[in-house]
């Protein structure tokens, strides 16, 4: 039977915390047992205003998840993977166990190759349209993790959304206890978390279509507007279990490092998520039985800036 050891360990951990996580707050903890990988919930990185539900810590929890089952299946032991499988403990997300030995697959090398180039990319996109068959890929990628994606058609489907969207990140503004939350993961000062003021970006404008966290306070350049028809892709799953959102952190990892791998730039859109009235209301506008789960703006772009991550030694327990 095979098991993992610690060189497993520390491949898997050093790729998973490159996962994005919401505020940079990287709620997670990694270790060997048993001869498996176990991904824990780190709960002092629960936030408590933004994500009282454990949402956005099982989205990030499951986004690390697949970053660790690239690089244990790019070294030809591939994981097979239990969500929750100890009910005694509950910050026990996943289990990764030895699957039989086999070469990686080309999907498998390239976007393991990806993960140390994913970011996300707040500044504007050029104006070239993300290909059909490009489009057709990040569909299949979210598939392949059960899940759906759907990209938004069309001047009448986008404006939608950017209403919604603009409707939540109001509300959340309007929150003086979720904007202080969120200040503390601002850092301007070099941090091994949270959200560097450099990365943020350029402080909102009448005529944006799409919302901003407020990080930045710098103005963007004379003609810099953002892009008129950004490509909006709404992933979701079959129900809203906290396997659902598991397997949704998953597939929305897949898609990012998909885009990626095409050269493609992303951003990660979660107000309309956050708020329960405005995420029913794009259920609907979706005309979805499922729930999505989060939103993301994909196009071409420069090399966004890449957020700190903290040592695997602070990741890594016992």
């Amino acid at each position: 039977m095979q098991h993992y050891d610690n060189t497993d360990l520390q491949r898997a951990a050093t790729a998973a915390i490159r996962a994005p996580s919401m505020h940079n707050s990287q709620p997670w903890h990694f270790r060997l047992r048993n001869g498996t990988v176990e991904v824990l919930a780190d709960r002092s990185r629960q936030l408590a205003t933004a994500d009282t539900t454990g949402w956005a810590l099982r989205i990030a929890c499951g986004a690390a998840t697949f970053n660790a089952r690239l690089a244990l299946a790019t070294n030809s032991t591939p994981a097979i993977v239990q969500f929750r499988p100890d009910d005694h403990d509950t910050d026990l997300i996943a289990r990764l166990t030895p699957d039989a030995r086999r070469p990686a697959s080309y999907t498998e090398t390239d976007l393991y190759a990806a993960v140390e180039h994913r970011r996300s990319h707040r500044l504007p996109f050029w104006p070239d349209p993300v290909p059909p068959e490009v489009r057709q890929r990040l569909i299949e990628a979210a598939r392949a993790e059960s899940c759906w994606l759907d990209l938004l058609v069309g001047m009448t489907a986008l404006t939608g959304f950017a209403e919604i969207a603009q409707s939540a990140d109001r509300v959340l503004r309007r929150d003086e206890h979720y904007q202080a939350e969120l200040s503390t993961w601002v850092h301007a000062e070099p941090s091994p978390d949270g959200i560097p003021v450099t990365a943020g970006a350029p402080t909102a404008e009448p005529q944006d279509l799409l919302p901003q966290r407020p990080i930045s306070t710098r103005t963007r350049a004379p003609g810099r507007d953002y892009e008129p028809e950004p490509l909006i892709a709404i992933l979701g799953t079959p129900a809203d279990r906290a396997y659902d959102q598991f397997i949704a952190g998953q597939a929305m990892q897949r898609v990012l490092l998909t885009a990626t791998d095409a050269s493609l730039a992303t951003s990660i859109i979660s107000q309309p998520i956050e708020v329960p009235a405005a995420r029913e209301q794009l259920r609907r506008s979706l005309n979805r039985t499922g729930t999505p789960q989060i939103a993301l703006r994909i196009g071409y772009g420069h090399p966004g800036t890449p957020t700190p991550r903290r040592p695997l030694t602070e990741v890594i327990v016992d």
